[in-house]
């Protein structure tokens, strides 16, 4: 066959299944189609798929440059905006009206500003003539300190008080503006509600929007009904208690909640053992001056397990560079107890578990993950899967108690895992794999470009307009989109099933061939999907069944999408910072960066809102 009798074809896109061009195979996610300017010079095609000879072959052009796809970004997080909060000068005066007639008759003329959600709520509330709050002809009120005292102590939840700070009323007398002193009162009172009502945005919601972020997160914000916010703290008993009781009451939170006040509680570094260079790769019988750190380390740390087995050659350790047998058998001892690959090499993992996080990292990874909890419902529901990046691991919750967890292995760091929820919906066994675009284009496409023969070797499925052809009949050099998909089999790459949570970002759970993944410490490896160490264990949780049910289904050799009785919420999250099932807060390298962002963003918020 001629070059212009091929195909043309450039961006290689996925239908993972349910394309057209597929009737046959089980529903699942599809991916979108490359847009890189259509079929530019080539003319219409679709004859030429049945017969290559029709309409007299193609005329094509010169090939293209190779394209890229790539990934979301990161963005240059930006502050929510304000606007001044706005009471008509003659707002309705109701029966409820205090006797401070001086400072609400400035209301309207004082400057205050707010995001639109709460400028609206204080708007509201004044508007229908309901009684100040804040202040009284005395001067401030009982109700405004405590209040004040409430958001001042705002860093026990894991914000930060200068964000809902107000300054207090000046009582100075001015000739020039005899009325100053009920101005600020008028100030006060504004602000103050404001202050508060952001103090409950943030509390319910977080103080960021997370799709500001980068493209990676995707999270519908929560709305907080805040209109009965301000009377319901006029009327409350104990306005503190009203403030504090708005916080996240859920085992998680509370646990990184105390967790956090033991931190802060402490006086020395919790958890530096020893320094040890942070970038040490030592690998049995190499020589390393670190070695000396890390088997001190080590010495310190060592349980009676290791001491008895391992205590002759720690006690006699002189503190020489040479990583002999010996001392490789005491890390790998130490390695095992850890729940790290024991394979004696010292990495970054075994570094971090011998030198651990330091009270600072710890403290910034718990206030990074107690605003993450607040993008998730306040109730993760009573039967979930629970998906944790950094800490690479899935868990499975029923009846509000984990039965099973597992090592997973999440997206490289050029393919990123999402952060976000969901809900799953089917598990299909022998999987077709439709290649995503990203794959493709980036890695593939280059090859067939100089061997067009190569998706027939591999015996990848590639189909145009609904009909399936061979990729030789492609012209990998033009602009024309096809579908390419890998049959079940046993180096397909989503291996036995796949666990379907539809979303846009077509990333779901699935088995893998590539076992020896799971061995690693670091599991960053995939393509951006979320691949499960014991994946039959995992659908029979979600399906309600046993191993042996998913096993008859895989070992039928069809490929078969099947709902699942129930559809059960998914997480897919990101937590530097979290307790395990026994409430212990663990952590984890920020292996995205993404603690860092966020931190950027908290300090771009607080900026804007002091200038506010």
């Amino acid at each position: 066959m001629t070059r212009y009798n091929k195909i043309a074809a450039t961006a290689v896109l996925a239908a993972v299944t349910g394309f057209n061009a597929f009737p046959q195979s089980a529903d699942a996610a599809t991916l979108l189609d490359l847009l890189r300017g259509g079929p530019a010079r080539s003319k219409p095609m679709v004859n030429s798929v049945i017969d290559p000879q029709a309409n007299g072959g193609l005329e094509m052009g010169d090939p293209e440059p190779l394209p890229k796809v790539t990934g979301p970004r990161y963005y240059t997080y930006k502050a929510e905006a304000t606007r001044p909060i706005v009471i008509p000068a003659a707002a309705a005066v109701g029966a409820e009206i205090a006797p401070v007639t001086g400072a609400r008759n400035f209301l309207s003329a004082v400057k205050v500003n707010a995001t639109t959600d709460v400028a609206a709520a204080v708007e509201d509330y004044y508007k229908a003539g309901k009684p100040l709050i804040w202040v009284s002809e005395a001067g401030i009120t009982d109700q405004a300190r405590a209040a004040m005292a409430a958001l001042a102590a705002a860093d026990v939840a894991g914000l930060s008080p200068e964000d809902y700070a107000v300054a207090l009323p000046s009582d100075a007398s001015d000739p020039a503006d005899p009325d100053k002193p009920a101005k600020e009162l008028a100030r006060f009172e504004l602000a103050l509600s404001a202050k508060l009502l952001t103090y409950i945005n943030d509390t319910v919601r977080g103080r960021i929007d997370p799709n500001k972020l980068s493209g990676y997160h995707d999270f519908k914000r929560k709305s907080v009904n805040l209109k009965p916010v301000l009377n319901m703290a006029r009327l409350s008993p104990d306005v503190g208690a009203y403030i504090r009781s708005r916080d996240p009451d859920n085992s998680q939170f509370v646990a990184m909640r105390d967790e956090l006040a033991r931190l802060r509680a402490e006086d020395d570094q919790a958890g530096v053992v020893v320094t040890i260079a942070p970038d040490t790769l030592l690998k049995p019988g190499q020589s390393n001056p670190e070695l000396a750190n890390i088997l001190a380390a080590i010495k310190k740390q060592a349980s009676d397990a290791i001491r008895m087995q391992h205590g002759a050659v720690l006690e006699s350790y002189a503190g020489t560079p040479d990583y002999t047998p010996e001392l490789v058998a005491v890390v790998e001892a130490f390695q095992q107890e850890k729940g790290l690959k024991p394979d004696g090499v010292i990495g970054r993992a075994t570094i971090r578990a011998l030198t651990g996080h330091s009270n600072a990292e710890k403290i910034e990874k718990l206030i990074v993950a107690m605003e993450e909890i607040r993008w998730l419902p306040a109730d993760f529901g009573p039967r979930y899967v629970f998906i944790n990046q950094p800490a690479y691991m899935a868990y499975y919750v029923n009846d509000g108690h984990e039965q099973l967890s597992m090592r997973v292995v999440v997206g490289s760091k050029s393919n990123q895992t999402y952060f976000f929820q969901d809900q799953i919906e089917t598990v299909e066994f022998n999987p077709y794999w439709g290649v995503p675009k990203s794959i493709i284009v980036n890695e593939m496409l280059p090859k067939l470009r100089q061997d067009p023969s190569y998706l027939d070797r591999l015996g990848y499925e590639v189909s145009y307009n609904g009909r399936t052809v061979s990729s030789t009949a492609v012209d990998w050099n033009t602009t024309h989109s096809v579908d390419v998909r890998q049959p079940p089999g046993g180096d397909n790459a989503l291996g036995e099933l796949k666990i379907l949570f539809p979303n846009a970002h077509a990333i779901y759970m699935h088995d893998t061939p590539s076992k020896s993944f799971f061995k690693r410490d670091m599991r960053a490896l995939s393509h951006g999907c979320v691949r499960l160490a014991e994946p039959r264990v995992m659908a029979a949780a979600v399906m309600g069944t046993n191993v042996g049910e998913i096993a008859k289904q895989i070992a039928s050799g069809q490929n078969r999408a099947v709902q699942v009785p129930q559809k059960i919420p998914v997480y897919v999250s990101y937590f530097t910072a979290w307790p395990n099932k026994n409430g212990v807060v663990e952590y984890f390298d920020d292996v995205y960066g993404r603690d860092a962002a966020t931190m950027r963003a908290f300090k771009v918020t607080s900026d804007a809102r002091s200038r506010s």
